[in-house]
């Protein structure tokens, strides 16, 4: 028999139209898929919902993968697939598969020779590096930074003397609540001519994508930050 497909399906960012930031054909393939593998089923039912108003999303089989699912349970997941099912995979937002526990599956699947297709969507890491002025000939995505003060200031020192070496943008995603904590770190860690882009909400009407030297935060007023998670990209080159 054969398999289905896995696609990779995006969601979006934030509030906003979907046909803004989703090719149509993205919208009509997801809109025919019946078996999915979310990280929440209630949000993602609520994306879907946007896709498509008039669907039936009762009535669709959701599986979780999140951080709390086990290694042991993935190949479980892949069965409709081997049924010969196309089934999709969406994170909470963005890409899945990209700092995402999805990738995992995407490797089971690629190793017992099911398809997996991605499609088209919004990449806050890429929509943030191009805005963000720093080279993208090079750039390193690090997840989210250490928590504690000493630590957390060690690796942006770290990522600076990274990004002046080999010309290289380094980029780093923070929680709203500890954003303002993050900028301030960047402040006291690194020089104040290495550039630092802060960029939130990023496709919707809110959308926020600051790109200056750490002087300048430094001595300007400082955005709201708490309202999203950020994107940050850190560029000590030429």
């Amino acid at each position: 028999m054969k398999t289905g497909t896995l696609y990779l399906v995006p969601a979006p960012l934030g509030e906003g139209r979907l046909d803004n930031i989703l090719p149509a054909d993205v919208r009509l393939l997801a809109n025919r898929i019946e078996h999915w593998i979310v990280e929440h089923p209630k949000t993602a039912r609520a994306f879907l919902k946007l896709y498509g108003p008039d669907r039936q999303i009762a009535s669709l089989q959701m599986r979780e993968l999140n951080e709390h699912t086990k290694d042991t349970e993935l190949a479980n997941l892949l069965a409709p697939l081997r049924a010969g099912q196309d089934v999709g995979l969406m994170s909470e937002a963005g890409c899945p598969g990209v700092a995402d526990p999805g990738a995992k599956l995407a490797r089971l699947a690629h190793a017992e020779g099911i398809r997996v297709a991605p499609l088209v969507g919004p990449s806050s890491i890429l929509l943030a590096l191009m805005a963000s002025g720093a080279s993208g000939q090079r750039f390193r995505f690090h997840g989210y930074l250490p928590v504690e003060a000493g630590p957390r200031q060690d690796k942006l020192r770290e990522l600076e003397r990274d990004s002046a070496k080999l010309d290289e943008a380094q980029l780093f995603i923070e929680t709203p609540y500890r954003n303002d904590a993050m900028l301030d770190a960047a402040l006291e860690a690194c020089k104040p001519s290495t550039w630092l882009t802060i960029a939130r909400d990023l496709t919707t009407d809110d959308e926020l994508v600051i790109s200056q030297p750490l002087a300048q935060w430094k001595s300007k007023p400082r955005p709201e930050l708490k309202k999203r998670p950020a994107m940050f990209v850190l560029y000590a080159g030429k």
